[in-house]
């Protein structure tokens, strides 16, 4: 992890005038003289110069040195609590609550309560087919979504039409989160800056990869790392990113599996499993976890590398869209035989090569590049 993006404090000694850190905390259980030990050998003229511990010399002249007052006790909880204040290196990058991971559900629940009818307006909720290819979806084509499953399917939509607001503390959370699960750090980051290149995004700023797919993508990277039989999958396939020479840039893949799956929503090729479960946000998960299953499978198994990313993208596009239901029975049976430790993306030969460089030196074609109706090539 990129330790310039990082924010976290460790505990130090204060030097050159700003006073010596104090070894041991207060705590209920020293007896007086242990806790006047603290702050033996610093001058009260000295402390006063320094806010934190201002409450220890209010009056300089009543402060005895076997005396622990009140204020001392809370000037020392206060001087603890220091430890925890992580600053923001390059943007806003803490949620109100900082370090505390958050579920694809409380994300979710965000965008249900939060007012989108601005974002609403633009979705289109079905592909606009005329004369023959409108006969022939008709009659040969996948039946339509039942009334009752349609607001859930346009809450999608309309999540995918939704920016990254670094303003918004859950969008913090989520993008920290997504971090945290696949790094496994401990420690939040800045919102911006080169560390999200390592995860795949193109530059620092991973708000400019989501055009084409908006915050869903984000949403799918959390789910992905959020479920525990997904987790698993979701390390491995990184891992499998990171590879010497299969190296291809993870998250900026996922937000391309993230567009199919929205074509393949608005083209009602999942209608018939919506309509199965009654549901659709758990059913476009799965189905794009199958269909990034898939990809990870041929790229290992075929040996592929970033320049062969056009070509299996676009024909992951043709078979997640013809068989949705054949790549959700495979995620089925992979998840599975992971539960019983029978299973693994990358079987025995782990991607043990030397982790690859940053992809500051590759070009890629961003969805927002493409026409809302096109399908084909995302990477090149």
């Amino acid at each position: 992890m990129n330790e310039k993006s990082c924010s976290f404090h460790s505990k130090e000694e204060f030097r050159d005038g700003q006073g010596e850190r104090m070894s041991a905390g207060y705590s209920p259980s020293y007896d007086n003289d242990k806790s006047v030990l603290a702050f033996r050998g610093i001058p009260i003229s000295e402390l006063k110069n320094h806010g934190i511990l201002q409450a220890l010399t209010t009056e300089a002249n009543e402060w005895e040195p076997r005396v622990v007052s009140t204020e001392v006790v809370r000037a020392q909880e206060e001087w603890e609590a220091v430890d925890t204040i992580q600053p923001e290196t390059g943007s806003q990058a803490n949620s109100e609550q900082p370090g505390q991971l958050i579920s694809f559900s409380e994300a979710l629940q965000h965008f249900q309560t939060v007012d989108l009818s601005s974002f609403k307006k633009r979705i289109q909720p079905t592909i606009r087919r005329t004369g023959l290819a409108a006969l022939r979806h008709y009659l040969f084509g996948p039946p339509k979504l039942h009334q009752g499953l349609r607001e859930e399917r346009d809450l999608v939509l309309t999540i995918a039409q939704c920016g990254l607001d670094s303003q918004d503390p859950v969008h913090g959370r989520v993008l920290q989160t997504i971090y945290k699960k696949l790094t496994g750090s401990k420690f939040d980051c800045a919102l911006h800056g080169d560390h999200w290149e390592d995860l795949g995004f193109q530059g620092a700023n991973p708000a400019t990869d989501l055009r084409g797919a908006g915050f869903l993508a984000l949403l799918h990277l959390l789910y992905l790392v959020m479920d525990s039989k997904t987790l698993l999958m979701a390390q491995e396939i990184f891992r499998l990113s990171r590879h010497h020479i299969q190296q291809f840039p993870f998250c900026l893949m996922s937000v391309n599996i993230t567009h199919i799956a929205i074509q393949a929503l608005r083209e009602e090729c999942l209608s018939r499993e919506c309509n199965r479960q009654q549901k659709v946000i758990p059913v476009v998960n799965s189905f794009y976890a199958a269909t990034f299953l898939h990809l990870a499978h041929v790229w290992r198994t075929q040996r592929k590398t970033i320049s062969d990313s056009s070509f299996v993208l676009k024909d992951l596009e043709v078979l997640a869209k013809k068989s949705p239901r054949r790549l959700l029975k495979t995620l089925e049976l992979y998840l599975a035989r992971v539960s019983k430790g029978q299973a693994s993306l990358l079987g025995a030969q782990k991607c043990c090569g030397p982790e690859s460089p940053p992809f500051k030196d590759l070009t890629f074609t961003g969805r927002s590049d493409l026409q809302p109706h096109s399908s084909g090539v995302w990477l090149i």
